[in-house]
């Protein structure tokens, strides 16, 4: 009955703002709690099932929008023309000596002859990928840079690229995760933001990949366009009889499909989540997150299973970052900020309830629409306050101009409230 209501309320929510100010405004939280509540799952993985302190959040969020570009976007063949073939030799040449350097690390023996032979292999490699990636950069970045200045993507439905976003971010959470896994939790907090914040810098700076600052914009829709449906004979029949104008029966019809396939995503991946908590393999997480030297005494791989966790949870954030992407229609590097993709998923997972699945779902629609009706509240809030007030007050004017920070206190003051009331949260782990 808890959990029924909890989800009531914030249904109940969600409806009147349909009722009171726009059922696109609703349909357009329902679709990023969604995608919030999937994030918060992923997080929820790492944290509440294994213990794992994850601040890096926005990087593998990042690398589903990378994806959603990778595989969606067509080719520019005057950029493959001009490097592609040179920037794929010179990729190439990097993985080879990355190799070379764990090879000569795992075979040769400790000694000077070691040390000078891995600062061969890492300086040599590193000024032929040098000599191959810049030219190569340079030619592809200047084939109409206003427009393209990349390489383009591969052209398939912009869907596909969900799963590939989990995979590019897997593959990153593997390669994060040999390196970083071993760290004490307030270590391993450091490592994962920093190199959060180095993958996005990378993709705010390497234009060849997908543009950089300038943004990749247009990205097709795995649903129609509001304006084909406008034109749309039957659509514009359908919509007069239910009595809505065409332009907002569009936008509602496009909102309502992407709703219907995003709460799909979420449907699968939460009853997967379920699965593998009840499952003997999540209770072994659990008992690794609770007692490490116990479950170690018990035979227990503890880094191993870190590892599988990091990987899963960080696969999770991506495949959400290539479905908001895809609602976006556009990928904005800049836009990846740490408020956003790493404070906002961690106040949903605590406000929701560490450990608990369903909690991390009611944490992301809860805050997301605290997040978006904020503001404005904010702002008639302040409006109300000062309505007394001679215009051009200097108190006036900072009221009005406080009213913009009015989410960070919210978010702060709920999960104090949180912290202090539910400290395990509002729907709580068994």
């Amino acid at each position: 009955m808890r959990e029924f209501g909890l989800f009531a309320l914030v249904a109940l929510l969600i409806v009147g703002t349909g009722a009171f100010q726009s059922w696109n405004l609703a349909l357009t939280i329902v679709n990023m709690g969604l995608i919030s509540a999937i994030m918060a799952i992923g997080v929820n993985l790492q944290w509440g099932f294994a213990g794992l302190f994850n601040v890096g959040v926005m990087g593998f969020v990042g690398l589903g929008g990378l994806a959603a570009v990778l595989v969606s976007m067509p080719a520019v063949p005057e950029a493959w023309s001009a490097g592609g073939v040179q920037m794929f030799l010179a990729l190439l040449i990097g993985l080879a000596t990355i190799v070379a350097a764990v090879f000569v690390t795992r075979r040769m023996p400790k000694g000077r002859l070691k040390a000078l032979a891995m600062m061969a292999v890492l300086i040599g490699g590193f000024l032929i990928y040098k000599s191959v990636f810049g030219p190569a950069r340079d030619a592809i970045e200047s084939v109409n840079p206003a427009a393209t200045g990349y390489l383009g993507g591969a052209g398939l439905p912009i869907v596909i690229a969900w799963p590939v976003g989990g995979v590019l971010a897997a593959a990153a959470a593997w390669v994060i995760g040999k390196t970083a896994l071993g760290l004490r939790s307030d270590y391993l907090a450091i490592a994962t933001l920093g190199i959060a914040e180095i993958l996005i810098a990378f993709l705010k700076n390497e234009d060849w990949l997908a543009r950089g600052v300038k943004n990749v914009n247009g990205l097709p829709r795995p649903v129609p366009y509001e304006i084909d449906l406008q034109n749309d004979p039957i659509f514009v029949e359908r919509a007069s009889g239910l009595g809505l104008e065409v332009v907002e029966a569009s936008g509602l019809y496009v909102k309502l499909s992407y709703g219907f396939m995003f709460a799909a995503v979420l449907i699968v991946i939460l009853v997967l989540a379920q699965l593998a908590l009840k499952s003997p393999w999540g209770r072994m997480m659990r008992a690794i997150r609770d007692n490490e030297v116990a479950a170690r005494a018990m035979g227990k791989d503890v880094t191993s299973r870190h590892l599988q966790i990091f990987i899963l949870g960080s696969a999770v954030c991506g495949i959400a970052g290539a479905m908001m992407t895809t609602l976006d229609g556009q990928l904005t590097p800049a836009s990846y900020q740490p408020l956003r993709f790493t404070f906002l998923v961690w106040v949903m997972v605590i406000v929701g309830g560490s450990g608990n699945n369903l909690g991390a779902v009611l944490g992301g629609f809860l805050i997301w629409f605290l997040w978006v009706q904020v503001e404005p509240l904010g702002v008639f809030l302040m409006q109300t306050i000062t309505a007394g007030l001679a215009d051009g007050s200097a108190l006036k004017d900072h009221l009005l101009d406080s009213a913009v920070h009015m989410r960070l206190f919210t978010m702060g003051l709920v999960l104090l409230l949180v912290l202090r009331f539910a400290p395990r949260g509002l729907i709580p782990e068994k």
